[in-house]
């Protein structure tokens, strides 16, 4: 095998490991990219290179950003009496751009998951309690509605409550199973209308 089929076999392998990215739609792409020009390579080479330089999570509620704090959490128009707490960035975007929502967000970072050896330590759940010390009012779990999300909101529910903070959960809107960065921008802004509390 001479040196560029292996380094097409090598760029196929690293592309299938993109979620969704099965071994046909990564050799698509290989080949798509063997027809882009050389400075297109170049440029997405840089973008790649960038995004793992520049991005970080924010110290505050662990949301990607370039800037710490995040513009969210410095942002004076949000009502800080409320936090959206969620499993990982991508539904924190999820739920902003879906509108009727302008308080803050706490990023988990995952769910508790057994199987996976995930419990409450591997998540963010110690400094979403040291974000309840300062006047918050309202935590709305917005976890996917999957086995693993619903365990994670009753969890969260059973450690917050005692607190004396309110504790609701964002509406059925979202499909059992489904994901929030799947859902559209009505079925979101709906849900957190909808939430209820636990």
């Amino acid at each position: 095998m001479s040196s560029t089929l292996r380094s097409v076999e090598e760029l196929v392998e690293k592309l299938s490991k993109f979620p969704g990215i099965g071994r046909k739609t990564a050799q698509r792409m290989a080949y798509h990219i063997l027809k882009l020009p050389q400075e297109e390579v170049s440029s997405l080479a840089v973008a790649l290179r960038r995004v793992k330089e520049k991005v970080k999570l924010c110290s505050i509620c662990s949301n990607l950003t370039e800037e710490d704090p995040c513009p969210i959490c410095t942002d004076p128009q949000r009502n800080r009496s409320i936090i959206c707490v969620v499993e990982e960035p991508k539904d924190v975007l999820s739920i902003d751009q879906a509108g009727g929502y302008n308080g803050l967000f706490h990023v988990l970072g995952g769910v508790i998951s057994p199987l996976d050896g995930v419990g409450p330590e591997e998540l963010r759940v110690k400094e979403l309690g040291e974000r309840l010390k300062k006047g918050i009012k309202e935590v709305i779990i917005a976890t996917n509605p999957t086995t693993e999300g619903e365990a994670t909101a009753l969890y969260l529910s059973k450690v917050i409550k005692p607190l004396g903070v309110k504790v609701t959960r964002i509406a059925r809107g979202i499909p059992i199973g489904g994901e929030l960065e799947y859902a559209d921008r009505i079925t979101l802004s709906k849900a957190m209308e909808g939430r209820t509390e636990m």
